[in-house]
């Protein structure tokens, strides 16, 4: 145990910033954790979006090119 005053005030409040460094670096750590997460989640689901919507045009454009052949097949007949 330190005899000085300021032996005992560093000596009692030491403890006390570690683990308040601790508890900082922890909480710190699950924000950027957490941050990065919804980053790589948005830009996954955007691809996917896009994914999505390029095969809905490529179907409709395959649903209305049937249609019109078969109308024109119809016309024909």
């Amino acid at each position: 145990m330190p005899e000085s005053l300021a032996g005992a005030i560093v000596f009692s409040v030491t403890p006390t910033i570690v683990v308040g460094l601790i508890f900082w670096f922890i909480v710190r750590a699950l924000l950027r954790s957490d941050r990065t997460e919804r980053a790589v989640y948005a830009k996954v689901e955007a691809e996917e979006r896009a994914k999505a919507e390029a095969e809905e045009r490529a179907e409709s454009r395959d649903l209305a090119a049937a249609d019109r052949a078969d109308r024109a097949g119809r016309g024909a007949v």
